[in-house]
């Protein structure tokens, strides 16, 4: 097993990466069948992400939101975790508190 096998990472340290009174993404793993980003958005913010081509799966680490996927709406908080399919249109909005996700995308 070689140090490329594998990665160690530290949320606290990519969440301070992050921080700040703007919306910030941080891809911090790329790999033929996997991208992981941290991503923030202030609470007020307005999030402003299109369609990805990829399926994702978000894992809120903090903050209150909703998330519109298509036509239905989800109330989101710590401990949500939600697949969103690829090319299925979908944002962040009624931000009541700073929101933090790890956002996973499948490779393909």
């Amino acid at each position: 097993m070689s140090a490329r096998d594998w990665q160690v990472f530290d949320s606290a340290e990519l969440m301070e990466k992050v921080a700040g009174s703007e919306a910030k993404i941080l891809e911090f793993l790329r790999v033929p069948s996997l991208s992981v980003s941290i991503y923030r958005l202030p609470a007020g913010c307005k999030d402003m992400q299109a369609p990805h081509m990829e399926d994702e799966v978000y894992y809120c680490l903090e903050g209150k939101a909703r998330l519109r996927v298509e036509d239905k709406v989800h109330d989101i908080a710590a401990g949500s975790i939600l697949f969103v399919r690829a090319t299925a249109a979908h944002s962040f909005f009624d931000i009541e508190e700073a929101l933090t996700v790890l956002a996973f995308f499948g490779g393909g």
